[in-house]
């Protein structure tokens, strides 16, 4: 079986989200929301021989790589197949987990393996959908969505400061023939932008690609209610870490532990604290942990991976989310 995805700042999630404790050590209980190839999972279970996990990821196809990756492992790790914050909104399981890893980078299968135009790299048909029975696909968007509402989405979440002619090249593009393939949505950004901005570190295409990956699988939106939800199904005294790799998603994160690790959590309207004044959470990395040089050099799609774990004390239901809104 081939594994073409190397998990990110792996060492590190394995010290911060240790199982601790004898208990822990002995009967610890993981969940891993962004299963992936199982890279994270396969080295948790490896080092943590006390440890059960469960894996969740909306794409089918690659979790089928990873049940039969994580095979000799026998009934020390199951299975869910959706998004995880429909796992999380409707958590069934006997127990509470103690352990909680996000990821929330998209694996190299998707843009090496999938065929489903993750990347402008390969020739292939502009899809993007993680799940394959989700209704919208990039080509779909890029056909139909108007030209301003393109534009700010192409803006919002990539920050391309180009995302205006972008779009209008899209619609103009697409009143001739229908978008169709990822070659021919690179092309005509390409030629959209001006020609300095061609030779840059990175493709012209590279951000749009971003947005319209983001927009198809509606990663920001998803998001804040997930981390909510899965932090008050976490296990008091239980660890939660999340990986991001843009900063969208890494000042939600930010934004909403920074609240947790707050010792009033009141409305400003408030006249005087009715909380408790005692924070929900321990803040165990002030500043995110990022890849060493060595990491990067080995694993490139690690460069902008931040990593930040808090330790729950209580439940933060009556907390507000200030700061991480769904956009």
């Amino acid at each position: 079986m081939e594994i073409v995805h190397t998990p990110v700042l792996l060492n590190e999630c394995l010290s911060y989200l240790s199982p601790v404790g004898e208990s822990f050590e002995n009967d610890a209980f993981m969940i891993d929301s962004t299963l992936g190839e199982g890279g994270h999972t396969f080295n948790f279970l490896s080092k943590y021989p006390g440890l059960k996990i469960k894996g969740l990821d909306t794409d089918c196809v690659i979790q089928a790589k990873a049940k039969e990756r994580l095979a000799q492992f026998g009934n020390r790790v199951s299975f869910y197949n959706g998004w995880f914050n429909d796992f999380y909104a409707n958590y069934s399981e006997e127990r509470k987990p103690d352990l909680i890893l996000f990821d929330l980078g998209i694996s190299v299968f998707h843009y090496e393996r999938s065929g489903r135009g993750f990347s402008f790299r390969h020739d292939e048909v502009l899809d993007m959908r993680l799940n394959q029975n989700s209704s919208e696909s990039a080509a779909d968007i890029v056909n139909s969505m108007a030209e301003e509402q393109l534009a700010n989405m192409i803006y919002l979440y990539s920050d391309e400061k180009y995302s205006r002619r972008i779009a209008k090249a899209i619609v103009d593009s697409r009143s001739l023939h229908k978008i169709e393939s990822t070659k021919d949505l690179a092309g005509i950004i390409y030629n959209a932008v001006p020609s300095k901005y061609r030779y840059g570190n990175i493709h012209p295409a590279t951000r749009t690609f971003q947005a319209l990956r983001i927009q198809v699988n509606s990663e920001l939106k998803r998001l804040p209610k997930a981390i909510h939800d899965a932090f008050n199904v976490l296990a008091a005294g239980g660890k939660m870490g999340i990986i991001t790799f843009h900063s969208l998603e890494d000042r939600i994160v930010k934004n909403y532990f920074r609240n947790l690790g707050k010792e009033c959590v009141c409305p400003p309207e408030y006249p005087k604290c009715a909380c408790g004044g005692k924070p929900c959470a321990e803040v165990l990395t002030r500043k995110p942990v990022e890849p060493t040089e060595e990491e990067i050099k080995m694993n490139s799609p690690s460069r902008s991976a931040k990593l930040r774990v808090v330790r729950k004390l209580r439940h933060a239901d009556e907390m507000r989310l200030l700061g991480v809104e769904a956009m």
